[in-house]
């Protein structure tokens, strides 16, 4: 059944959307420079912004993708839990700080601050826009089968109503519109995933061994133990490095980083995303198997080929229509805000980095970068539509990891490298992104994903699903290798100056923390 004839359901759907054009109205009416729309004026909170990071860290792959996951392929789906979680110590220690004290608005403004700016944000963008991608398409497809199941209108009709609802919030109302989305997502999310779990425990005296008992009993033991989704060892690491590494590349989560005012700021902001973040994949632990034992992976299957409707399916069969729908709201709450700082990422990418320093040498006109910015929201709206439509069928938490995969080998090698090695060059830096970007597409064309799985052939010129064991291993040697080939004196004596402006920030001792 779906929820067209559920006028409750449709209610808390429609109140979410009023609530969030209200957000977007209020922002607008405060966001006209350029500074506003990609950082919100720099005057987020560090609660505020651990709430939005989390909101913008717990997607669609999060809520609908893993619990799909961990109900149609039992332990094994934990391991994007996991493998999510422990990648914010990485940001923490990191790259937090240095990159508060460093850019501006987006990730290459720390690479491109001791090189030449040209070739290494043509380079940034592109690792950029393909991370924001492929992240985009799982967000929209996770949209598309929830309005589907909520409304019973075609999934093509389903992901152009959630690009252009995106298109709406980024366009008016920039990153602080985009903030106070997620923080509204966030709350929504972490209190409606407690009530399923609670509801969830409750069929099982409260205790979550029984649940996992009841699981075993029904489907064999073999769902408590790994190998059901990744039996191969070297595909289990590769997954693992890209889920890791991958949070400290991805570019929506490191724009974060420069709506708060001080770097103390940045390091408490994912002191508190963290936590939430940690407390949350504990919940879909809860809520996998749950959907397993009560609801069942044939009919979770029958719903959505990639398994993405388990928790709103859930929660029709432990509250009825109006928890579904209340559900659903959640879930396109996730949605909506998540794809609105992908693409808020992706416009700065184009408008910042390749716009205003590539095309304009870093002299574009008045509110001309603003402009392109918001250009540059539209037409990634209207790809995420289609790109949302050609990848109908498949599981949001698999789609992400690849972005993850992106991330990790384009953006997080070539960060850490002009970080922390003074004698990465220009030529170094522009390779290891390139080569990161490029080699990981590459084989994410040749593995079982697209050729199995897309395009339906029996076998793939790659072994691997995720290529993140050679393609993070060969960024860094490759920014390594072309460094030492040719050294850039000038490069490394900037060096200097990046870090003491890393650790000190650009105003001094103030903004140390």
């Amino acid at each position: 059944m779906s929820g067209a004839s559920n006028p409750v359901a449709l209610g808390f759907f429609f109140a979410f959307i009023a609530v969030t054009l209200g957000i977007t109205y209020w922002a607008a009416r405060r966001t006209r420079t350029a500074e506003h729309f990609y950082a919100a004026g720099r005057s987020i909170s560090a609660g505020q912004n651990g709430f939005a990071l989390a909101g913008d860290y717990m997607s669609a792959a999060s809520f609908l993708g893993i619990a799909g996951l961990v109900s149609t392929t039992g332990f094994d789906g934990l391991i994007y839990s996991t493998g999510w979680l422990v990648g914010w110590p990485v940001v923490l220690f990191l790259i937090a700080e240095p990159l508060r004290n460093l850019g501006r608005y987006t990730f290459a403004d720390v690479v491109a601050l001791r090189f030449r700016a040209v070739p290494v944000r043509i380079a940034a963008a592109l690792g950029t826009l393909a991370t924001v991608v492929f992240y985009l398409i799982a967000q929209m497809v996770g949209a598309g089968s929830l309005i589907q199941l909520l409304f019973g209108i075609p999934f093509e009709a389903a992901v152009a109503i959630t690009g252009a609802a995106m298109i709406v919030y980024v366009l008016f109302g920039g990153m602080l519109a985009t903030t106070w989305v997620q923080i509204v997502k966030a709350g929504l999310l972490l209190g409606g995933a407690t009530l399923l779990g609670i509801l969830v425990l409750a069929r099982f005296g409260m205790d979550p061994t029984a649940l996992f008992a009841a699981a075993a009993e029904r489907y064999g033991d073999a769902v408590l133990a790994p190998g059901q989704l990744v039996s191969n060892p070297l595909e289990a690491i590769s997954l693992g490095m890209a889920l890791m590494f991958g949070t400290a590349g991805l570019p929506h989560i490191l724009m974060r980083f420069y709506t708060v005012p001080l770097a103390r700021d940045a390091r408490t902001s994912v002191f508190y995303a963290t936590g939430l973040i940690g407390y949350f994949y504990l919940m879909t632990f809860v809520l996998g198997f749950g959907a397993m034992v009560l609801v069942g992976p044939d009919a979770i299957r029958a719903a959505d080929a990639g398994g993405n409707m388990a928790a709103p399916l859930l929660a029709r069969l432990l509250g009825g229509d109006p928890f579904l729908g209340f559900i659903s709201a959640v879930a396109f709450a996730t949605i909506l805000a998540v794809v609105s700082g992908l693409t808020l990422s992706g416009a700065a990418a184009l408008s910042h980095d390749l716009w205003v320093h590539v095309v304009r040498r870093g002299r574009p006109q008045s509110d001309e970068e603003l402009r392109v910015a918001k250009l540059a929201t539209v037409g990634l709206g209207a790809l995420a539509i289609a790109l949302g439509v050609a990848f109908k069928g498949q599981n949001v938490a698999f789609m992400v990891a690849l972005a993850f995969a992106i991330a990790a080998s384009a953006n997080f090698p070539a960060l850490v490298l002009a970080i922390f090695w003074p004698r990465l060059t220009t030529r170094g830096a522009v390779a290891s992104m390139a080569t990161g970007t490029f080699a990981t597409l590459a084989l994410i064309w040749l593995s079982p994903t697209i050729q199995v799985d897309v395009l339906g052939r029996e076998s793939a010129w790659f072994g691997l699903k995720n290529p993140a064991l050679v393609t993070i291993p060969l960024s860094f040697a490759v920014g390594w290798l072309v460094s030492r080939a040719a050294p850039e004196p000038e490069a490394a004596e900037r060096y200097r100056a990046l870090a003491r402006r890393m650790h000190l920030g650009p105003e001094g001792p103030d903004a140390r923390g």
